[in-house]
């Protein structure tokens, strides 16, 4: 039961070839699948992967928007979440492996011979594996508040979210978690769990609201799935990580629920690679320290 609560807080975290589109919306369809993803601006392709798992990107829409100013920006609804609709949700059709196979259909979709790949929280993670496998259709990475390049996050990273949320907020959260796994699956209780658990991510208490009703859009079914096959996959990808030699931003705020240890093993890892720790932030940078995160994204992105 620990572990599963561990795992529902985690998913709750944790989106050279030259294009031309405008905003547009895509779809990739198959006997058993369905990718739904999106595009934001014109430049050279950056690929957002939000966090989560079992998280769509309608969170992800303002960032793509922001950063399609400079690129062209990419979010798409990892399998099973949002508008990427599975019939059926278990281990054969979850799996890390296909999420890689998903972001590829979008690759080949969009005719992109290389990208960039900016993967924040969970999403870095998805990032750090497809770099395993992909190198060759890589530019550059940016890992934003990545969970790592391993597992290690699993051993703190309930501690570091309880750390930060008042006893008030953290016994309300426990609530409503029990509340929920006892079959109340309202959105009135889901918000209400969100709106107690949303001062863990970000110090600007403004943002709240917005982060609650984020937090009411996981599917646990799929986040459930995805931890239980990074679990059985033993996910680490350090080994075949030390011949990466692309360049790689790994940036996160001061006060990231991700501890700086986590940043740094992936920065003594990956041998072309810079960190950034953002002041005044927890975990999501560009609403914490907006203008600095998108500077350092945008030089990065344009050195």
């Amino acid at each position: 039961m620990k572990y599963c609560k561990t795992f529902i807080i985690l998913s709750l975290l944790l989106c050279i070839s030259s294009c031309n589109s405008q905003n547009a919306d895509f779809a990739i369809s198959t006997d058993k699948t369905h990718i739904h993803f999106k595009t934001f601006g014109t430049g050279k392709p950056l690929l957002l992967i939000n966090g989560g798992p079992g998280m769509n990107s309608n969170g992800f829409q303002s960032l793509a928007e922001k950063l399609g100013n400079t690129n062209l920006s990419i979010i798409y609804d990892q399998r099973g979440t949002g508008k990427s609709i599975l019939n059926v949700l278990d281990s054969s059709t979850i799996t890390m492996k296909l999420m890689i196979d998903d972001i590829e259909s979008i690759r080949k979709k969009m005719k992109i011979e290389k990208w960039s790949i900016l993967g924040h929280s969970f999403g870095g993670m998805v990032a750090s594996y497809y770099a395993t496998l992909y190198p060759e259709h890589i530019d550059k990475i940016i890992l934003s508040s990545s969970g790592g390049i391993d597992l290690d996050l699993l051993t703190y990273v309930q501690t570091e979210i309880n750390s930060k949320l008042s006893k008030d907020d953290l016994d309300s959260v426990n609530y409503w978690t029990n509340k929920i796994s006892e079959g109340d699956t309202s959105h009135y209780a889901k918000l209400e769990r969100g709106r107690h658990l949303a001062p863990a991510y970000v110090i600007d208490k403004n943002f709240i609201p917005a982060i609650a009703e984020r937090l009411t859009q996981g599917n646990p079914t799929v986040s459930q799935l995805i931890w239980t096959d990074l679990a059985k996959m033993n996910f680490n990808c350090e080994n075949k990580l030390r011949s990466f030699n692309k360049p790689v931003l790994i940036i996160q705020g001061k006060h990231d629920i991700i501890k700086a240890e986590t940043a740094e093993k992936a920065h003594k890892v990956l041998s072309n690679s810079k960190i950034v720790f953002l002041e005044h932030c927890i975990h999501y940078g560009w609403l914490d320290n907006e203008e600095s995160y998108f500077q350092n994204i945008n030089d990065f992105l344009s050195s």
